[in-house]
């Protein structure tokens, strides 16, 4: 792609990092930079958000005018975004006027909004199609130049947004999204859920139920390679136990969890159960106590076991039902 081919993308891709900068939705910035003095806009919403996403012939003249509004250098848009961002980063908060230096000293340290915004971010360009599972993000520099906070709140967000299973962060690699489609419909749910942390009760609940109904589904389960793997994880856990390796013993508990809900075939059902699994180890306390109640756990488990392999989905619905219910008295959740 040539210089001249790539201005066009560039100017639109600027042109929405720069809203996101300011913190400012499409109607928002219409109203505050693209309107005249007595308050009329000069393009609809409609025709603005075309232009971050298509171009077209106003697409300068818009560049322009914002940028004379934002003493900016219109030239800047041309820039390939990762020095955009760098640009518009370094510029002071003063230059966005009083009301954009307010704003974002007020979302600083905010992490109800700035997750909420982030996840929205996302989600948008998964939507737009301008992401998809497994592609990486951007840079937690560009992120924060982009929606106006500190790169550390950024990556203390990202955090946040990889336990969901929203995106997948990397060591040494960098962040991506999630491979995980099923996780943009539970996104919402776990958020909302993670900001909280009365909301533990509530979690347990909806954590319950859904691995009881894994368990009765599971039971009909007829993909050998799923139910090879179950074996696999309950033989090891029995082995870990009777080994004393109670660590491994932990671990092993969790997968035998997770590989249920897969057996369950629903992968919406698996992929709630795993981010809700994941939203308690960050609220839980201690967790087991005693080598009485490692003993109970494991006896639980392969009673399971035992009813999923004779496919008694009933019966194995009401003994998850029964070790979940123990498990409440084996945690301390704060």
């Amino acid at each position: 792609m040539g210089e001249e081919e790539r201005t066009p993308v560039y100017k639109r891709s600027n042109l929405l990092f720069l809203r996101h900068h300011l913190g400012l939705t499409q109607r928002e910035l219409i109203e505050r930079y693209l309107s005249d003095e007595e308050g009329k806009a000069s393009m609809s919403v409609a025709t603005y958000s075309n232009l971050e996403s298509k171009g077209g012939a106003r697409l300068n003249e818009t560049i322009v005018r914002l940028a004379e509004k934002l003493a900016l250098d219109p030239a800047l848009f041309s820039l390939a975004p990762e020095e955009f961002a760098a640009q518009t980063d370094m510029l002071p908060p003063e230059k966005f006027g009083e009301a954009g230096g307010a704003q974002n000293a007020a979302r600083k340290g905010n992490i109800d909004h700035l997750l909420n915004r982030m996840t929205m971010y996302f989600a948008e360009q998964v939507l737009d199609k301008k992401l998809k599972k497994g592609d990486r993000i951007e840079s937690d520099r560009v992120l924060a130049a982009k929606l106006g906070v500190g790169r550390s709140a950024i990556r203390e967000a990202l955090k946040v947004l990889d336990v969901m299973g929203m995106i997948d962060i990397r060591p040494g690699q960098g962040s991506y999204i999630s491979e995980r489609e099923e996780n943009y419909f539970i996104i919402p749910l776990a958020w909302t859920m993670f900001l909280n942390g009365e909301q533990v009760d509530n979690i347990l609940t909806v954590r319950n139920l859904l691995e009881v109904k894994a368990a009765q589904l599971a039971s009909e389960c007829r993909d050998e390679e799923k139910l090879l793997r179950l074996h696999d994880i309950s033989h090891r856990l029995h082995s870990t136990y009777m080994q004393r390796d109670y660590r491994k013993f932990l671990d092993e508990d969790v997968k035998f969890h997770l590989c249920i809900a897969e057996c369950s075939e629903n992968p919406v059902i698996f992929g709630m159960i795993q981010t809700l699994r994941n939203l308690l180890q960050h609220v839980s306390g201690t967790g087991m106590a005693d080598e009485t109640q490692l003993r109970e756990i494991n006896e639980e488990h392969q009673r399971i076991y035992g009813l999923l392999i004779a496919r008694d989905g009933e019966g194995a619905a009401q003994a998850m039902r029964e070790h979940l219910e123990n498990a409440l008295q084996r945690y301390n959740f704060q």
